[in-house]
């Protein structure tokens, strides 16, 4: 039952990852609760102050406002494969619990700065294409690592690799790439930070740089501005995570449930990269979709998954610097 109470002390909580997942081995957060339920406050800590406001934005509508009324019941979800080694990929895919469609990271970056070898990603690829059989599907995701000439000479040869990617997750940092990258290659390509890390998120229209967008809840300040942005945007929505908990998850699984089309499968499955979830149930796949539900902390789950004192110190005081710069931007 949601609380009702108009709120209680926010709780802090970190976990390691099951594998490490955009440079990350750990991730961590901070639960809020409202009149409306349990929400999560969690901007990665490379994100300032003023681009961390829309997350608190998003957890405030989910405790205090709730969300808009489904039209699914459940949400078909594809596993997140990180840049690790074949064996590894395979057996990620082989345990996601029915998942017919596969993100596969790519162009990531070692101790040198430069771009893993293609043959690296090529292997990759071809071990979850083997773990997944012929009917599956595979994305690849290079979160705008590529240069354009690299984007343009690696993605015939993952293509191959992949027997047929769905799309490529924004192969170029800049939106004049994207649109280059889709003039050359008849792979569809998807736009993520071009759209909630951009000034002007519908550049990518104009410059008809994209086939699919993906949306994350609380980088764009809601699930009701995403159904905004999406309707705006006028693309197909994949919806993604942002390495939440539970709690942060369901917010997105709120999103892909409200949307009135949702004609790919959503990046929603990474609870599985978490040793420690702040929910006795997590939101997993069964048969490659989540089931839309708002799961609540328990004080098992949070015991497990409780944050050092140094770490909810440092939380708290971003949630209040955050706050007042999101208050007083409203006054």
């Amino acid at each position: 039952m949601p609380p009702t109470t108009p709120a209680s002390s926010p709780v802090a909580w970190s976990t390691p990852l099951r594998t490490r997942f955009r440079g990350l081995d750990a991730r961590d957060g901070l639960l809020v609760r409202g009149v409306a339920g349990w929400a999560e406050f969690s901007p990665f800590w490379e994100y300032d102050d003023a681009e961390s406001a829309a997350w608190l934005r998003a957890a405030r509508e989910a405790a205090d406002l709730g969300w808009p009324t489904a039209v699914r019941a459940s949400v078909p979800v594809n596993v997140t494969v990180p840049a690790t080694d074949p064996q590894r990929a395979h057996d990620i895919v082989t345990a996601s619990d029915g998942c017919r469609t596969a993100k596969v990271k790519v162009a990531q970056r070692g101790q040198d700065g430069r771009v893993e070898p293609v043959d690296q990603e090529i292997a990759r690829l071809e071990a979850v294409r083997d773990a997944l059989g012929p009917g599956g599907r595979i994305r690849v995701d290079a979160n705008g690592a590529w240069a354009l000439d690299d984007a343009l000479r690696r993605l015939p040869l993952l293509d191959r690799a992949a027997g047929g990617l769905e799309y490529v997750e924004q192969p170029c940092a800049s939106v004049a790439d994207l649109a280059a990258v889709r003039r050359a290659t008849s792979v569809l390509v998807a736009a993520d930070e071009s759209i909630r890390r951009a000034e002007d998120p519908f550049e990518v229209l104009r410059a008809e740089a994209a086939d699919v967008v993906v949306l994350k809840v609380q980088p764009l300040g809601g699930v009701r501005a995403c159904l905004d942005l999406a309707e705006r945007v006028g693309l197909p929505v994949v919806v993604s995570s942002a390495l939440e908990s539970s709690v942060g998850l369901a917010a997105g699984l709120a999103l892909a449930a409200a949307l009135p089309e949702l004609p790919f499968a959503c990046g929603l499955a990474t609870a599985q990269l978490l040793v420690h979830d702040v929910v006795d149930e997590p939101l997993l796949p069964v048969g490659g979709e989540i089931a839309v539900r708002r799961p609540e902390p328990s004080a098992a789950a949070l015991a497990r998954a409780a944050a050092g004192s140094a770490a909810v110190e440092r939380w708290t005081d971003r949630h209040e610097r955050v706050g007042a710069l999101l208050d007083g931007a409203a006054a």
